[in-house]
């Protein structure tokens, strides 16, 4: 009897020692329902002959009625303007070369928008796996005793420095900065350069749409409007007048949102954190910063949604906070 209760005290210190778990509170009791699914599109692209196209073959699908909406909305937007510049305005202009070279750039601009849109509502932002709480990833962390580890009771993950449970995705994402209903997605480490490069380029076809339709309205006023444009006169100026308020508004809105995130990405502080006043983490310089974000080294491909970025900086999702 006094051999096992030896025994017995020996395994409660055995188990006292090692990091020490907290779980965070939370209003939930358990684990809540994932708000993400995968589609697996490898054996898809494999079959069309498109697999050299993936650099990951999942693609991230959050269930949110009202981000679907809203990604919908945007992409209405983009075609309304695309009719408005295409059939309305360069279609029937008659100074032919100055509507090939606007027509060109706003095309290209139109169509690096919107892959840069997909891709940043389509990838992982950074998410922690989902159930890695366990003792055998925590042992793995190669923690000294007594060195506390914080687990989300919402998705049971490690919770990583700076990282934040999204109520929307339900899952825990590494340097979150918001759940953008635009993309359907949280921005986070991962997916952070899709979306500045999303907000830029359609800050740059909104202000060239503008210029055009100023341009348009111009070079149309009285003349025959038949002979510079695809509809009757009171549709070109119902057209015209809509697409300005569109260029004016989404303009301005997407400018202030990319220069946020830059200036939120070179100061190394999230919005989140921002608004929390939370910036405990050692922070990087800005141009280090920048690398961490859109990739190391600097080349081309920082303006390309085609190109994942590199991340030399970052860490990975087991250390604590």
């Amino acid at each position: 009897m006094e051999n096992e209760g030896y025994l017995n005290k020996q395994n409660e210190d055995e188990e006292l020692k090692g990091p020490i778990i907290k779980t965070l509170k939370s209003r939930h009791k358990g684990p809540v329902e994932d708000g993400v699914t995968t589609v697996d599109i490898g054996p898809l692209c494999r079959k069309l002959g498109l697999a050299w196209l993936m650099t990951n073959p999942y693609l991230w699908c959050v269930k949110d009625i009202c981000g679907w909406v809203c990604a919908i909305f945007t992409w209405l937007l983009v075609l309304y303007a695309e009719y408005v510049v295409n059939f309305v305005m360069l279609l029937h202009n008659p100074n032919t070369t100055w509507s090939i070279i606007n027509g060109v750039i706003f095309q290209f601009f139109a169509f690096m928008a919107i892959a840069s849109h997909l891709r940043c509502m389509l990838s992982d932002p950074g998410a922690v796996p989902k159930g890695n709480a366990t003792h055998e990833n925590i042992k793995r962390m190669g923690l000294a005793d007594g060195q506390i580890v914080f687990k989300c009771p919402k998705c049971v993950s490690i919770k990583p420095d700076r990282a934040h449970h999204c109520s929307v995705c339900q899952r825990c994402i590494k340097k979150m900065d918001h759940h953008c209903p635009w993309v359907n997605n949280c921005v986070g480490e991962s997916n952070q350069k899709f979306f500045v490069l999303f907000t830029m380029y359609i800050c740059i076809i909104s202000f060239h749409a503008l210029y055009m339709a100023i341009h348009h309205f111009i070079t149309c006023v009285g003349r025959e409007w038949k002979t510079c444009s695809g509809v009757s006169p009171p549709a070109t100026t119902v057209f015209l007048i809509f697409l300005i308020f569109e260029a004016l508004l989404f303009g301005i809105f997407t400018a202030i949102m990319c220069g946020t995130q830059v200036s939120a990405i070179c100061s190394d502080e999230t919005g989140i954190e921002s608004l929390k006043s939370d910036s405990g983490h050692q922070k990087k310089g800005y141009w280090m910063s920048l690398k961490a974000t859109f990739g190391h080294p600097f080349t081309w491909k920082w303006f390309s949604p085609f190109s994942t970025p590199k991340f030399a900086y970052s860490k990975p999702y087991l250390h604590c906070v």
